[in-house]
């Protein structure tokens, strides 16, 4: 019997999965969360074999709690609307299994759990096209920079970090909104993000 855990923040949509779930042979849906925190909670009390989320939901996000299941033995797959580039490279850096759209057919659902049991990573193919198209125009020390500048740091704090004056890291940061066609750090943060280039 495959036990499951499913999150997700729309009440009714929880609701038909699990209902749809439990009607497969071999399908058992142990917990219902209805944000990621609840979701991590439940996996660590009723380790589950398989953790099925929504990206966006409250309290934690679908990929954060994702990163956070990797310490878990249940393996991780990530049922969205989204096919995001960006959203495919996150969830794939936090080692999920399996990431699918809810656009599939309930068979297909069925059948990629059942193999993502058995081992195998199944990602939605509209995703692998979106992951090879899009490549970061950033050198590896702008992305640094955009990294540092993602977890807070100042200007002095990034120079620190990386063994450069604040001149140069504002160098760099000209160059990276230029590069990115965005007005402010916090936009080029967000663009790099959703695009999965960090």
């Amino acid at each position: 019997m495959i036990r499951m855990v499913i999150a997700e923040d729309q009440q009714m949509l929880l609701g038909a999965l699990a209902t749809l779930l439990d009607l497969e042979e071999g399908i058992e849906v142990v917990g219902k969360a209805g944000d990621g925190e609840e979701l991590l909670r439940l996996a660590r009390e009723l380790e589950p074999d398989i953790c099925m989320l929504d990206i966006e939901m409250p309290k934690k996000d679908g990929l954060d709690a994702a990163r956070e299941l990797k310490d878990f033995p249940c393996k991780v797959i990530i049922l969205t609307t989204y096919a995001r580039s960006g959203y495919f490279q996150r969830a794939k850096n936090a080692g999920v299994h399996g990431y699918l759209l809810k656009d599939s057919p309930s068979d297909d659902l069925a059948a990629s759990i059942r193999k993502i049991h058995e081992g195998a990573k199944i990602y939605d193919p509209e995703l692998i096209d979106l992951a090879f198209t899009d490549p970061s125009p950033l050198t590896e020390r702008e992305k640094q920079v955009v990294t540092l500048m993602s977890e807070g740091k100042n200007t002095k704090a990034i120079a620190d970090s990386l063994f450069i004056t604040p001149a140069t890291v504002r160098n760099y940061v000209s160059i990276i909104l230029d590069k990115l066609g965005v007005t402010n750090r916090i936009e080029a943060i967000h663009y790099c993000q959703e695009k999965g280039w960090l």
